[in-house]
């Protein structure tokens, strides 16, 4: 039960990560691939549009990821039952 519990709550982090982390890995590639062509190598304007965009997306995402956090912790804690043998 315990294992099952945690496989569980391991998958919910993966899936409410994956569109944060997919938005960093495309401005990532995307300004890697702009820095390349431009010859600039400053650091900041790699960190900067980054951060921006992960912000930016966590502010879209946010009323999804809640949701999907407020259904798995109902889902966790409407029954007790199984959990008190």
């Amino acid at each position: 039960m315990a294992v099952e519990l945690f496989r569980h709550a391991l998958l919910e982090t993966f899936w409410l990560s994956i569109p944060i982390l997919a938005i960093g890995f495309v401005v990532g590639i995307t300004i890697s691939l702009v820095q390349v062509l431009t010859s600039i190598q400053d650091t900041s304007f790699g960190a900067v549009p980054r951060l921006i965009s992960f912000l930016c997306g966590l502010l879209i995402l946010l009323p999804w990821m809640t949701a999907k956090l407020v259904s798995y912790t109902i889902l966790l804690l409407g029954d007790f039952s199984p959990y008190a043998r």
